[in-house]
């Protein structure tokens, strides 16, 4: 059956929503999952804070339009398109979405939005490569404490000499 012009209006709506939201988006082709390894990758990503939708090419492509993104073209994407969307890391989807494509070789990655721009799947698997947030946070931390911890050392081995100086001529007294 159909779906009605209001049906369609208001999953519009929603993906409008959705995607005024998003940080990172990854499109995929899921032709050829099973229902089982479609709950096995959404409960995956829920885990991480990203939505799976399975949305049709027209309707994202509208949605799109309205966001402002003229530039994604949904008619180069080939297959049965879905979208994994993160609305706090512009990494993260691309993360997960190549960790399950990798052990599941019918889901193929088709591209992604980064920055309102769309980028194809070989930029994708590269910003899967790349550390996380946390991670870039935690390097840039010890970046900027290791000159601190330096100086310290150096402070305690001046401490350290001064110490054994003073055990020694406490020994050599006695």
């Amino acid at each position: 059956m159909a779906k009605t012009r209001q049906a369609k209006e208001k999953v519009l709506s929603e993906v409008v929503a959705l995607l005024k939201k998003a940080k990172g988006l990854v499109f995929a082709d899921y032709a050829g999952l099973t229902v089982k390894d479609m709950q096995e990758l959404r409960r995956s990503l829920r885990s991480k804070g990203i939505s799976y939708e399975v949305i049709k090419k027209t309707i994202l492509g509208r949605g799109l339009k309205e966001v402002g993104w003229d530039k994604v073209d949904t008619d180069n994407l080939k297959g049965m398109i879905s979208v994994a969307i993160s609305e706090s890391d512009e990494v993260e989807p691309a993360k997960q979405v190549m960790a399950f494509a990798k052990t599941h070789e019918k889901f193929q990655v088709l591209g992604g939005i980064l920055e309102t721009n769309f980028v194809d799947a070989a930029k994708v698997k590269a910003l899967a490569k790349l550390p996380s947030k946390q991670e870039l946070l935690g390097q840039v931390v010890g970046t900027i404490a290791a000159p601190l911890s330096g100086f310290v050392n150096v402070l305690q081995g001046n401490l350290r000499g001064l110490v054994q100086v003073l055990k020694a001529m406490s020994v050599k007294q006695n």
